[in-house]
């Protein structure tokens, strides 16, 4: 039905005349409907108009326990009434770590820092660092930050890439500086072929192999079986560094992020969004020996608000739900995903519309595309943008908020009654189509 969206049109010009397009971060300027909201509560968000939805979006992902979850939100308070950072050591800084460490595999220790870019960006020092070698190879499509130094190849045109066999690096800014590129080398992702071949040429250079172990950034496409362990097996034999970007993947894929549902241990891992349950965090963890390299070791890094006890109260609080009765509430997150992934499929199916749904339960995105598969990023350049567009604004007309891009998240606090509420707005958006 037909949604009053007039005051968050009208403060979206109010905005826009202090902030660049009226908004903080330019992705969200893409959003079909540039909805204001004033609150939300567990699984559903309340704009500026007074309308209800439930949401998917997660805000890109951080919220896992949804809105005004009572334990993040009861810790968070007792922190609020202390001092809110120190510039030094607390006790949560170490409960928070040994948390991290009891859950992801490859965490010997952890650091911590307020966004997945800074996160990736001491991933790739430490590497260069622990090897001595300055080349990076990452993948078509996959996001490691906007820094000049990692936002390569994220998500560059058909006629830029060049040859499948040997992909062009892209920067993706304007005001990148030209030389950022120079370390860097790119492959198609899914292909161990296609790493083979680039540590044939290069392997003596390459200090590491950098991924999202699932492509979330790009359509959510998942490895193929025997992908990360073969990966896995060609840095190690050339002495390189494997590091998984679990900014998204990390405390949703599984408690221990993708590294433990497919059981193959990266040397480094980036994690964020998930892990302060939507509070300003990120962190990165591996083997002992690479991040002591920040003490005493000549590698640089630091924050004002690394590990503040605001941030740490809520991550700790997160971590503790999450893990409650053996992973319960991420368990249930990811089944109610599946189910409605299946739902929205079937829906798809009967209207004889062309949806590809890929991903897992927690994080899946929607595709309107005639192929059946989805392997690596070149396979997403002929989704259909228009109809895609068109799906998120009829959704938000009938009270269902997920991505631009496709993507939807699904929290711990989504239930059965959403997801049937859910699926009856698909099926009334579909039958209009």
């Amino acid at each position: 039905m037909p949604r009053d969206w007039s005051k968050s049109e009208a403060l979206l010009e109010r905005a826009r005349q202090s902030l660049p397009a009226g908004v903080s971060s330019p992705f969200r300027a893409k959003a079909p409907v540039p909805l204001f909201f004033q609150d939300g509560r567990g699984p559903r968000l309340l704009d500026a108009d007074g309308n209800w939805y439930i949401d998917y979006t997660l805000a890109w992902g951080p919220n896992i326990h949804g809105y005004r979850h009572p334990r993040v939100v009861a810790a968070v308070r007792r922190a609020a009434e202390g001092p809110h950072t120190y510039g030094a050591q607390h006790e949560l800084e170490f409960l928070t770590a040994e948390k991290v460490r009891s859950l992801v595999p490859c965490a010997e220790l952890v650091g911590f820092t307020s966004s997945g870019t800074e996160a990736c960006q001491i991933a790739w020092r430490l590497a260069r660092a622990y090897t001595g070698r300055n080349l990076i190879l990452k993948f078509e499509g996959h996001y490691h930050g906007w820094m000049d130094s990692v936002l390569l190849s994220y998500h560059p045109g058909a006629a830029e890439m060049g040859d499948p066999d040997s992909p062009c690096v892209v920067p993706q800014s304007r005001g990148q500086v030209p030389n950022a590129a120079e370390n860097v080398v790119v492959a198609r992702w899914n292909s161990s072929e296609a790493v083979e071949r680039v540590f044939a040429a290069r392997g003596a250079e390459i200090a590491a192999v950098v991924m999202e172990p699932v492509l979330c950034n790009s359509g959510c496409i998942l490895p193929e079986p025997g992908y990360l362990e073969a990966v896995r097996g060609i840095a190690a034999r050339y002495g390189a560094l494997l590091v998984f970007d679990e900014v998204i993947t990390g405390f949703r894929r599984a408690l221990g992020g993708a590294q433990q549902f497919y059981g193959v241990t990266p040397d480094l891992a980036t994690l964020g969004k998930a892990i302060g349950g939507g509070l300003a965090l990120s962190a990165f963890a591996g083997r002992r020996e690479i991040l002591e390299l920040l003490i005493g070791g000549g590698v640089a890094f630091g924050g004002s608000f690394n590990g503040n006890p605001l941030v740490l109260a809520g991550a700790l609080a997160t971590l503790e739900e999450l893990s409650r009765d053996g992973g319960a509430p991420l368990d249930h997150a990811n089944r109610l995903g599946e189910g409605l992934m299946e739902g929205i499929r079937d829906l798809a199916r009967r209207k004889g519309l062309p949806l590809l749904i890929s991903g897992f339960g927690a994080a899946f995105a929607l595709h309107f595309t005639a192929r059946q598969a989805l392997r690596e990023y070149r396979d997403t350049l002929g989704d259909d943008q228009s109809l895609l567009e068109r799906l998120v604004r009829e959704l938000a007309a009938e009270g269902v908020t997920i991505l631009p891009d496709g993507r939807m998240y699904v929290s711990t606090v989504h239930t059965a009654r959403e997801a049937e509420e859910t699926l009856a707005a698909f099926e009334k958006v579909f039958d209009r189509w």
